[in-house]
């Protein structure tokens, strides 16, 4: 009996050893909070970030079109009065 209760106190100390006391839990968690804040605020810059460069490549792509349909346009309309006025 007394070889039992030596055996299970050395299990017992060996598993008391391989636990974490509640002060490097309570570290450990803050930490991992603090790093899942960290990664959820940096997520938030990235989408704004890829939506300020969507909104830029929507307003070049406008800027191009006005800059290649507007003179096309014009000269079209210089065309057209040129010929009525050239047949009046």
């Amino acid at each position: 009996m007394h070889a039992d209760l030596k055996e299970d106190l050395s299990q017992l100390a060996t598993r008391l050893d391989g636990k974490v006391s509640g002060d490097v839990f309570e570290l450990r968690m803050k930490a991992l909070e603090r790093d899942i804040a960290t990664t959820t605020a940096r997520a938030a810059e990235i989408e704004q970030a890829q939506a300020e460069r969507d909104r830029r490549r929507a307003a070049d792509h406008r800027l191009v079109l006005t800059a290649l349909v507007a003179p096309v346009l014009l000269l079209l309309l210089q065309v057209y009065l040129g010929a009525r006025g050239a047949g009046a």
